[in-house]
């Protein structure tokens, strides 16, 4: 099992480069296909609702504005693909918005890699509730990258945090190939005896057989205790030097609003290292 499309999101050079660096280094290792898709950051459905003529010369002038910023993205993403040597890339200009844009080129990759909303350098072409979303709607694995990380890579010391449900086993199935080049995979467990599915005497061993049986290098930690699983994950985290988070990503939508599980919001709010999520 390898990843063989990796897509990345692109954006202003800001906040996309370090991302763009993360997925390149994957696609190296993979040897994988890296795809850059820039949306134009407006739904070409908008202006139809609206009943406005698309002939407008306002309209028209706004339109290849944004086409030209997007292509901009595109252009030094590819720049910065060939500077790296990935032997496989592409850009994509995408008629339409981030949220649904991002998720459908998903459903063609292997892997996500998108930035985290930086809610202190808003983004006029990326909604405020962008991970979220594409967590939700991409049918993909989603790695999340925090504007605060600042490493080219990614899955050295990896952390699993673990619950055996459906949405969790996705996750580390889905990064399998990083957990496979990582020197080392930590699982741990939270109110393991909340947990239904779960035997409270043998909390991860199964799934730490599982991986061990891919070759990847596993150590369990001792199951932990905490009402605010989200806040004490990102601490073990930070004190075992993790620089990669696997987990499950929970939640629903109610009325075009998602509601997310404690924990995925929290992690998805407040990590400062990257977190791969699959839904």
């Amino acid at each position: 099992m390898s990843y063989k499309t990796i897509l990345v999101h692109l954006d202003k050079k800001s906040v996309a480069e370090q991302r763009i660096r993360i997925a390149a280094n994957l696609a190296i290792a993979e040897n994988a296909c890296l795809v850059g898709a820039a949306m134009i950051g407006i739904s070409t459905q908008t202006f139809h609702q609206a009943h406005i003529d698309e002939k407008d010369p306002v309209l028209a002038s706004h339109l290849q504005f944004l086409h030209d910023r997007a292509g901009r993205f595109v252009q030094e993403f590819e720049t910065e693909a060939k500077r790296m040597g990935v032997s496989s890339y592409e850009g994509r200009i995408v008629d339409g918005e981030a949220n649904q844009g991002i998720s459908l080129l998903a459903r063609v990759a292997d892997l996500v890699v998108i930035g985290r909303t930086n809610l202190e350098e808003k983004s006029p072409i990326v909604a405020p509730d962008f991970p979220e979303y594409v967590m939700m709607n991409a049918g993909r694995p989603v790695l999340i990258i925090p504007p605060s990380y600042e490493r080219d890579i990614v899955g050295e010391r990896v952390m699993i945090c673990w619950n055996a449900s459906r949405e969790s086993i996705r996750a580390v199935a889905d990064a399998i190939p990083i957990l496979k080049k990582a020197n080392l995979v930590q699982i741990v467990m939270y109110n393991v005896e909340n947990e239904p599915d779960v035997n409270a005497e043998l909390a991860g061993s199964d799934i730490a057989l599982y991986l061990a049986r891919h070759g990847i290098n596993v150590e369990v930690l001792p199951p932990q205790k905490n009402k605010h699983i989200g806040n004490a994950l990102l601490e073990l985290a930070e004190s075992q030097t993790t620089d990669l988070l696997v987990m499950g990503g929970y939640g629903h939508t109610r009325f075009r609003e998602f509601l997310l599980g404690g924990v995925t919001r929290t992690v998805l709010g407040d990590s400062n290292i990257p977190v791969l999520m699959s839904h």
